[in-house]
């Protein structure tokens, strides 16, 4: 692994930032222009120093890419689902990287109707991305969304499916989703504000009519809220809603009479979130109003929204967080996590059944899937664990049988689900919390001997990552590999109190949760300082960027994906996309008391001079999320400050944002890369 190639240096242009008379120099500001010659140069530097490093790993990462890719069915489809008369079914064909769209009236086995294959949309492009479908009531057209750049700044357009022909209009810089009032020549969406991207209000377009002149029928003029539009499961309204991290608001229109006005459902309150669903001559509200942290569910008549009219259904627990509900004519469904673990609630209208769906594993993962039918007698949802692949089961209300309609396929001859184990422990931190961390390895591993451990973790946004089961995966775990989640504050896996206190000026507790998790598992000797691999993506890379900071011997590896380390100057910045939304969560650094504490975690604020672990950092040129230049700059400041000989590489793709590659086998190189990384530190090569 040693070399004597020499990383690019960036060049130092000190620039003086000033906050609450704190004066921050900033040496590597001028990062901040992806129109800059210079600035291209430099990332193209770094694109090639990793890989002349890594060039004795280019084998191994083709193997790996094979590897990863030979498991995943190509000709593979979806699970079809009924809507509105016709089966729909989303497939690929071998050889070919994008989803083909295709339906079938009244009768699975009728004839195929095409409606997109995006292998021919893609073809002039180097990134392609369709957002969203969306079928008039009628079933004759379709208004479909199209990025082609990576910024999720969408072009919506309309395609008529009985002639094939599009529609000439666009409407440009929209965010990808389309509602269609009930007259079939109506839709509404909405448009992005060019430079922060917040998506901020919602426009009418009638079919056939010029896109400027569209009505707007909505501002959201609040810079912390972002606005959205969709239909009631029932198709009788259309519904705008505006949400911020703590409070949302919505509003509402008989889907028969687009021209009229959207009236107020209920006004929003600062703290209070709320969500509808319509049923009969009711809307149905999950809410936390009232101190209720993990939501309850309240009923009010459609004549009377306001929150003064809601009456309870399903009352707040304090030991159980309610996620979610999906409506049926019959049927009420409640998707509910009790000490972390997902359940399936099923109650009938009628009050003669209320019971949960079994599950007896330890560590898994259930949700409903897509069930627009309203009608339907069947309940589709999936089920997976880390040591299980994923199927798509129909559960049938009145018979209580469940219909397993696919599972997961493995394409590999060596692979059998009950060569792998899977566990739950539970960490004791430092403040006396205790933090879950799920766990995956081979069965035929030797416990308590220093194992390469790859702990994955998020801890942001309320956002839980699930023990799920994964191909790629299997390339670490028959190598040798544990691998872990630790279920750290900031994400919502015990409930609404776990976020709460891992955010705002809780939020060290993410990163100390992580470090204690990191400090057992070493303890506990799954494996050792030198055997013990850190990775995180986004704000899961603010993570990564804090731990190597704090406690960088814990660790002999780490993998930054797109990761968000210069929060301080990120959130100082309102015309950045994303950051005025952000303020519930991080704070306001225009308030000196958030702008102290995002001062003492924020990675390239703190970047010091020590030793470091090695690090590989990957960004994407048109991330809209994380702007490049943050993973850019911490790697030049990281390049000045470290006093080892460890790695440090950076990877742009200069062709995509915050989600990688488009097409259905390309992210899997970048996958293979941070895979041999982390292989070649283990010494492992094959």
């Amino acid at each position: 692994m040693k070399n004597t190639i020499f990383p690019p240096k960036a060049k130092i242009v000190p620039k003086k930032l000033v906050a609450h008379n704190d004066v921050r120099i900033d040496n590597y500001y001028w990062l901040n222009d992806r129109e800059d010659q210079e600035v291209l140069d430099y990332l193209h530097a770094e694109n090639n120093y990793t890989k002349s490093i890594l060039k004795h790993t280019e084998a191994f990462q083709k193997d790996l890419f094979e590897e990863m890719k030979g498991r995943i069915k190509e000709d593979d489809q979806s699970v079809p689902y009924k809507l509105n008369g016709y089966w729909y079914v989303t497939r690929f064909e071998k050889g070919k990287d994008y989803p083909i769209y295709a339906r079938k009236k009244e009768f699975i086995e009728a004839p195929e109707e095409l409606l997109f294959d995006c292998n021919e949309m893609a073809k002039e492009h180097s990134y392609f991305n369709l957002g969203s479908i969306s079928i008039s009531p009628d079933n004759t057209l379709a208004a479909f969304s199209i990025d082609t750049v990576s910024r999720r700044q969408y072009i919506i357009q309309i395609k008529n499916l009985v002639t094939g022909e599009i529609y000439p209009e666009k409407i440009l810089n929209a965010t990808g989703s389309v509602t269609w009032a009930n007259d079939n020549e109506t839709v509404y969406y909405s448009r992005k504000d060019e430079l922060t991207l917040r998506s901020h209000k919602i426009y009418r377009h009638k079919l056939h009519t010029q896109v400027e002149d569209d009505i707007e029928v909505y501002h959201e003029t609040d810079e912390t809220f972002n606005t959205f539009v969709y239909k009631t499961k029932s198709r009788k309204y259309i519904v705008i809603g505006s949400s911020s991290t703590l409070t949302s608001e919505y509003r509402i229109l008989n889907a028969n009479n687009p021209n009229e006005e959207f009236r107020l459902f209920s006004k929003r309150k600062r703290g209070v979130e709320y969500a509808i669903a319509h049923y009969s001559d009711s809307f149905y509200i999950l809410t936390n109003k009232d101190k209720a942290h993990n939501f309850k569910l309240q009923k009010t008549k459609e004549t009377q929204t306001e929150s003064k009219y809601w009456q309870e259904l399903i009352p707040h627990r304090e030991d159980v967080l309610l996620e979610d509900i999906e409506i049926f004519k019959d049927y009420l469904v409640v998707s509910e996590r009790e000490q972390g673990l997902n359940k399936i609630r099923i109650i009938s209208w009628n009050g003669a059944e209320d019971y949960y769906l079994p599950f007896n594993s330890e560590t898994y993962t259930a949700n409903t899937g897509n069930n627009p039918d309203f009608n339907s007698e069947y309940l589709r949802y999936s089920f997976n664990s880390l040591t299980t692949p994923s199927s798509v089961i129909d559960y049938n209300f009145k018979t209580k049988v469940h219909d397993v309609k696919k599972e997961q396929e493995v394409l590999d001859a060596n692979f059998n689900k009950e060569n792998y184990a899977s566990e739950r422990i539970w960490v004791t931190a430092r403040d006396g919390e205790k933090v879950p961390v799920s766990l995956v390895y081979r069965k035929d591993m030797k416990k308590e001997s220093g194992n390469p451990l790859m702990l994955y973790a998020y801890g942001s946004y309320g956002s839980t990552i699930d023990p799920y089961f994964s191909t790629v995966r299997l390339s670490l775990l028959d190598r040798g590999f544990i691998y872990a989640i630790a279920h750290i504050r900031g994400g919502e896996y015990l409930g609404r109190d776990w976020y709460d206190n891992g955010k705002l000026l809780s939020k060290m507790n993410t990163f100390f949760d992580y470090i204690d998790c990191s400090k057992y598992l070493i303890e506990k000797k799954y494996t050792t300082q030198k055997h013990l691999y850190a990775y995180g993506g986004s704000a899961g890379g603010l993570l990564m960027g804090v731990i190597v900071n704090l406690n960088p011997e814990l660790y002999h590896g780490v993998l930054a994906a797109v990761p968000f380390v210069d929060v301080v100057t990120t959130m100082l910045d309102d015309t950045i996309p994303l950051t005025t939304g952000e303020y519930d969560e991080w704070g306001n650094p225009n308030n000196k008391e958030y702008y102290d504490y995002m001062k003492s975690y924020s990675p390239y604020d703190n970047v010091s001079k020590q030793d470091y672990p090695n690090i590989l950092v990957t960004t994407g040129l048109h991330d809209s999320q994380v702007q490049y230049w943050e993973p850019a700059k911490w790697v030049a400041k990281l390049r000045e400050y470290k006093t080892d000989n460890n790695l440090l590489l950076l990877h742009t793709d200069m062709d995509s944002g915050h989600g990688g590659a488009s097409g259905r086998f390309e992210s899997l190189k970048e996958v293979a890369l941070e895979y041999a990384f982390i292989l070649d530190l283990e010494g492992i090569s094959y």
